[in-house]
C-alpha cells in the first residue's frame, strides 16, 4: 500500500512557531488569496531495468497537489505565504511524499525588506548547471534535474542601494535530501539508506548555516556574488556494512563557498557564466560553466523566437573526497523554441556531452496551454553511450518520458 512520506517533526514545529508569531495579524483587514494546480502523471520507462531488484514497471502513474494561500495587509506591506506540495505515487512510496514549500511572512520597507520563515531562493544564470544555487535542499525524488526544492526554514535581510542589493540569511535548520527506493527506476545497485546520515557538525541537522550575497545591475551587466557557510546540500555516500548487507549512508559535511554568477547582454546574446570555489570536502576545488544565449527573433513565419544555447562545464573536485560529480569537463548545447502563440507553446532541448568519454545525457520540456486553466507538460531524459566509468553509468537503461496534464483554480 503507498503512503506518503510525512514531513520532519522539528519541520512541523517550526511552521507551527512561525504560525504561532503571525497569527495576531490577522485579526486586521487585509486581502486573501487562494490559487493552486492538481497534476496527472504518467512516466514511461521504455528499457528494462539493469538490476534485477528493481520493478520492471513500464508506466508509472502519479499525482501532485500544490496550492499557495496569500494573505496580504499593512497596503501589502506585508504579506503571509503558505505553498504545500504533495505527490501521491503508485509505485514509489519514497516518491509519495509532501512538503512545505514556502510558509513565510514577507515585511517590506523602504529600500529594505525582510522574510521569516520557509522559503525558496533562486540563485544563478546558466542553464545546464546551477552552481551558486545553494540555499535549498534538491527534492531529488522529484526529478533528476535539481529544479525541485524543498522548502528552507529561513530568516532573510535585503538592503537596496545605489550600489547594489545586499541580502543576508540565517538558516537554523537542515533539509536532508531524500532518495529514490533500491528497487524502482532511478536507482543504484547499492541500497542508500537516508535515515544512517551523518554529520561533521556537532549539531547534525540542527547546525545552523550563514549565507551573503551582492547583487548589482552595470548597464548590461548583472552581478552576483555570494558566500556560504553550513551544512553542504549534496551528500557523501559512504558504505557501511549493516547486517552482512553494504549499503551507503549519506555524510553531510561543513562547507565554505564562494561564488560569482555574471550576465552579459549583448543585442540579442546572452554572455552567462557561474563560478564557484569550496573547502571542506578535501582539497579546495573550483567548478564554473561558462557559455551563451543567442536569440533569432521572427523565425518560423515571423511569430516564433529561437534561441541557441552553449555552454562548458568544468569541476575539479576529487570524487574520493567530496560528492561525485558528472560535470567535471562536459559541453552542453541547445534550444529553446517559443511560439509565441495564444497557447505559450514552448519546447526546450538539449543535451550534455562529457568531453573525456563521450557520455550523453539527452532532455526534451516541451508546454502547451490547453485552455485559461489547463496545461499539457512532456519531458524527456535519454542516456546514451553511457561509459561504464561515467557516474551515470547506474542510469543508463532508465531512459523516461514524462506526460503531465495540469489543472489550475
Amino acid at each position: 500500500m503507498t503512503s506518503i512520506t510525512p514531513a520532519r517533526p522539528r519541520l512541523s514545529l517550526y511552521l507551527a512557531g512561525v504560525m504561532a508569531l503571525l497569527s495576531p495579524t490577522l485579526a486586521f483587514a487585509g486581502e486573501w488569496d487562494f490559487s493552486g494546480s492538481v497534476a496527472g502523471e504518467l512516466r514511461l520507462f521504455p528499457s528494462a531495468p539493469a538490476y534485477m531488484n528493481q520493478e520492471k514497471m513500464t508506466l508509472s502513474p502519479s499525482v501532485a497537489l500544490e496550492m499557495e494561500l496569500v494573505y496580504e495587509w499593512n497596503d501589502a506591506a506585508d504579506r503571509l505565504s503558505f505553498v504545500p506540495f504533495a505527490r501521491l505515487d503508485a509505485d514509489d512510496q519514497n516518491r509519495s511524499h509532501y512538503d512545505i514549500r514556502e510558509a513565510k511572512w514577507l515585511h517590506l520597507g523602504d529600500g529594505w525588506d525582510f522574510v521569516v520563515g520557509l522559503d525558496k531562493v533562486y540563485w544563478g544564470v546558466t542553464e545546464s548547471r546551477h552552481l551558486v544555487n545553494i540555499i535549498n535542499q534538491d527534492d531529488a525524488i522529484e526529478d533528476l534535474d535539481g529544479e525541485d526544492k524543498l522548502g528552507q526554514p529561513m530568516i532573510n535581510f535585503n538592503l537596496e542601494k545605489d550600489f547594489g542589493t545586499f541580502s543576508v540569511f540565517v538558516l537554523p535548520s537542515f533539509r536532508e535530501r531524500e532518495f529514490v527506493e533500491q528497487n524502482h527506476r532511478l536507482s543504484g545497485p547499492v541500497r542508500i539508506d537516508a535515515s544512517r546520515a551523518t554529520f561533521e557538525a556537532d549539531s547534525g541537522n540542527e547546525h545552523v548555516d550563514f549565507a551573503a550575497r551582492w547583487k548589482h545591475v552595470f548597464d548590461d551587466w548583472d552581478v552576483g556574488l555570494s558566500h556560504f557557510y553550513g551544512t553542504s546540500r549534496e551528500a557523501r555516500l559512504i558504505p557501511i556494512q549493516v547486517d552482512g548487507e553494504t549499503i551507503l549512508a549519506p555524510h553531510y559535511d561543513q562547507i565554505n563557498q564562494t561564488s560569482l554568477d555574471v550576465q552579459y547582454t549583448s543585442g540579442a546574446t546572452l554572455w552567462k557564466g557561474e563560478l564557484m570555489s569550496r573547502s571542506g570536502q578535501g582539497d579546495r576545488f573550483w567548478a564554473f560553466v561558462a557559455g551563451l544565449e543567442h536569440t533569432l527573433y521572427g523565425v518560423l513565419g515571423g511569430r516564433a523566437d529561437l534561441g541557441l544555447l552553449v555552454e562548458y562545464l568544468y569541476d575539479d573536485r576529487d570524487p574520493l573526497q567530496a560528492p561525485v560529480t558528472t560535470a567535471d569537463h562536459d559541453i552542453f548545447a541547445g534550444m529553446r523554441l517559443a511560439l509565441n502563440d495564444t497557447q505559450d507553446t514552448s519546447v526546450l532541448f538539449g543535451g550534455i556531452v562529457d568531453h573525456d568519454n563521450g557520455s550523453t545525457l539527452l532532455s526534451i520540456e516541451a508546454e502547451r496551454r490547453l485552455s485559461p486553466n489547463w496545461k499539457v507538460e512532456l519531458e524527456g531524459r535519454f542516456f546514451v553511450n553511457i561509459d561504464a566509468a561515467d557516474p551515470s553509468h547506474i542510469f543508463r537503461r532508465d531512459d523516461f518520458l514524462t506526460l503531465r496534464l495540469l489543472r489550475y483554480f
